[in-house]
């Protein structure tokens, strides 16, 4: 098992890292005073994002999450996709990596046919529109894909779906004219064959996108939406792959996107880090630094094991994907781990860095308010942390007990007494 970087991923992290120097972060300014200027209610992309995107596609910093696409592997990825998380509104979009197109891109690549692939997924890979994927509803569990209640009945040569999904991120943006919706096609069949998944444009008649929810109180430019489906007719060559297998469309779809969450999770932290050693060397308090302060160390210290521990667990992710597959159960056990360890790391280094900046911690002169607020929702969405411990544990205490361990864990064949 090596994790080390190819000569390709390595290549590609310096033209990534400088570009990020030279390019990204000197654009974090424009951007957040152009979404201060417009309101939380305009979700219009600020004109940089466009402008670094031409940029980055010339320079070849395009598409790199998708293997076909890019012909870089997850484990190669995986470190790319980290430096993106270090400005984590702008970098993902700007290098056409960004959730929740990349998502839709590789569950268009993998199960679409040759017309919705040209109609949506060319464009999606062009950076030419966004998407959104509809699957979450507010009246039901929807960590477990088999709840869904969003009906999708076929009519003739038509589906007709109704039902209300909320937390569809993207489907603000005026750029967003695709979504995946799933739903449920047939209510008698085995429960993991009910659900199926649907192309449904933004503007077909009685899609209605009530709001955009708010986290913790700042309104994401692509927004975060309520969506009411009523009565929405679309034809029945926009259903993906087959009727009843939207569940198996779900699963693998979120392997290969929740390690590229992790990664630019681990991304924020290295910032949070970043800013948190930065105020210890500079800011002075009782008439000394605040790095010579023990308990400003041992935040320091605890936030350094954790990332790191984090990465390696990250990086064993994507290398068992890489060589055992998506469906392989080593592999779901070990996203599940990361999925419940990274947003945590990402969450604790970051309130962290919050308390070493005091007041300004809390405030909108430095990202990390908002980095906090985007890491805690992480912890929920695409299953929350509770769903994945159940993963976890389940495959510990279902798995075969190996001989090591049996005759560690046996009772002695008899006692000594004295």
């Amino acid at each position: 098992m090596d994790f080390a970087m190819s000569a390709k991923a390595a290549d590609y992290h310096k033209r990534l890292t400088d570009f990020m120097t030279e390019f990204v972060f000197p654009a974090e300014a424009d951007y957040h005073g152009y979404r201060e200027e417009a309101g939380p209610d305009d979700h219009t992309v600020p004109p940089v994002v466009e402008e670094l995107k031409a940029l980055a596609k010339e320079q070849g910093l395009w598409n790199l999450f998708l293997p076909p696409v890019s012909g870089l592997t997850n484990l190669e990825y995986a470190p790319l996709a980290e430096l993106t998380g270090w400005s984590m509104e702008i970098a993902p979009e700007v290098t056409n990596c960004a959730a929740p197109d990349t998502g839709n891109m590789e569950t268009l690549h993998l199960f679409a046919n040759e017309q919705q692939r040209k109609q949506w997924l060319e464009p999606l890979l062009a950076g030419e529109i966004r998407s959104a994927f509809a699957m979450t509803e507010p009246a039901v569990a929807s960590s477990d894909a088999r709840n869904i209640e969003t009906t999708m009945l076929r009519d003739g040569d038509d589906y007709v779906i109704n039902g209300r999904k909320w937390w569809i991120t993207g489907a603000a943006d005026p750029r967003c004219k695709i979504m995946i919706v799933m739903g449920r096609t047939n209510p008698d069949a085995a429960s993991h064959q009910q659900q199926s998944m649907i192309l449904v444009p933004t503007d077909t008649p009685g899609v209605d996108i009530r709001r955009s929810l708010p986290v913790f109180g700042w309104q994401d430019q692509h927004g975060h939406c309520e969506i009411l489906f009523d009565n929405v007719r679309v034809p029945a060559a926009n259903l993906l792959h087959e009727e009843g297998s939207g569940f198996a469309i779900a699963q693998a779809r979120l392997g290969p996107g929740r390690i590229h969450h992790c990664m630019r999770a681990l991304g924020a932290a290295e910032r949070a880090l970043a800013l948190m050693v930065d105020r210890a060397r500079n800011r002075v308090a009782f008439g000394k630094p605040l790095a010579e302060q023990g308990v400003v160390r041992e935040a320091i210290a605890k936030s350094r094991n954790e990332i790191d521990q984090a990465r390696l667990l990250c990086h064993k992710a994507a290398w068992t994907i890489d060589q055992l597959g998506n469906k392989s159960k080593d592999a779901q056990v070990q996203v599940a781990q990361i999925k419940a360890v990274a947003p945590q790391v990402a969450c604790d280094v970051i309130d962290r860095a919050i308390q070493v900046h005091g007041g300004a911690g809390v405030s909108d002169d430095v990202p990390l308010a908002r980095m906090y607020g985007w890491h805690r929702a992480m912890r929920l969405f695409d299953g929350p942390d509770e769903v994945h411990m159940r993963t976890i544990a389940r495959a510990e205490i279902g798995g075969e007990q190996s001989t090591f361990a049996s005759a560690a864990c046996a009772q002695p064949s008899s006692t000594v007494t004295s």
